[in-house]
């Protein structure tokens, strides 16, 4: 099975920018994977350079076995892109523009599929509302269902969710895991890392042009980012066994760093054995926003 997107070596410079910098990355079909990374790191041009709008340097990226410039009709069939910015026709209704794109791909009759996308995403008030009267959260739904128009086996989301209420969000995505778990790929860019967290199976993240980080969600969770129980207690001391875990304390508040949970049963029984009873307690899990943040410190 060919990989969905192969991205071999891809460099692109803006003048003195260098903007990506031998970028390889292998994404399989079927993974909901997210490309994340600050401001500038590279995510959008490289998917610029994937949807055909932009040119690598050097470098090659093939979309479902398609080389996007030698195979360009192939690979565009293949991929949905939405992209970050707001881009409409204002002479259009809703329906009319999804219409329109499905012309773009020769689908002729697709409006039994147009029907489905304006309900899973709500649109169906607005369908035959003209464009520029659409609010912005609404003109970014359009752009997600122009994006699926032609059932692409690859879907890119460059920030879908950004500036869209939390109702969209959810039902965006309950539509998008429903089309991962019939076999698209799904690939997102965002700054909402708990979507990614949530969502996302694998994880790569770009810091000025360059991969710094590249592995399943709960490998990075785990490695870069450790659990915290934080102990109300009664008396408010702990016992020195356990003064090695200990990070903080504030007053009869306890927070003691464990690895696993493992680590957690251990902390009970020498609790127990000094007879200090456990007044609250609350395990802090790890979170994608503290690893990332990490990995960014650390490059």
């Amino acid at each position: 099975m060919v990989p969905a997107i192969q991205i071999s070596q891809v460099h692109k410079r803006f003048g003195a920018v260098h903007a990506l910098r031998g970028i390889d990355l292998e994404i399989q079909q079927g993974q909901f994977f997210a490309l994340l990374g600050p401001n500038g790191a590279g995510k959008t041009t490289l998917i610029n350079i994937l949807a055909g709008l932009s040119r690598a340097d050097t470098g090659a990226i093939c979309v479902m076995g398609f080389d996007v410039t030698k195979q360009y009709r192939q690979a565009r069939r293949a991929v949905g892109v939405v992209p970050q910015e707001l881009v409409f026709d204002p002479f259009f209704t809703v329906r009319e523009a999804l219409r329109f794109q499905s012309g773009y791909f020769g689908l002729a009759k697709n409006d039994q599929w147009i029907d489905e996308i304006i309900h899973h995403l709500d649109l169906g008030e607005k369908a035959n509302t003209n464009m520029r009267a659409l609010s912005g959260g609404m003109k970014r739904r359009v752009l997600v269902a122009q994006a699926l128009v032609h059932k692409p086996q690859v879907i890119v989301l460059d920030e879908p969710t950004a500036g869209v209420d939390v109702s969209l969000r959810q039902g965006l995505w309950q539509f998008i895991r429903k089309l991962n778990e019939e076999g698209h790929t799904i690939v997102l860019t965002t700054h909402y890392l708990d979507e990614a967290e949530a969502l996302c199976k694998q994880i790569a993240m770009l810091k000025q042009g360059i991969i710094v980080a590249l592995d399943t969600t709960a490998n990075l969770l785990n490695r870069f980012s450790g659990r915290s129980l934080t102990l109300r207690l009664e008396p408010a001391q702990l016992p020195e066994s356990l003064h090695r875990l200990l990070t903080h304390q504030e007053k009869e508040l306890f927070t003691l760093s464990i690895a696993d949970f493992s680590e957690l049963e251990k902390v009970m029984v020498e609790l127990r054995l000094a007879k200090v009873q456990i007044l609250e307690m609350e395990l802090n899990q790890p979170d994608l926003e503290e690893v990332f943040v990490k990995i960014m410190s650390k490059q």
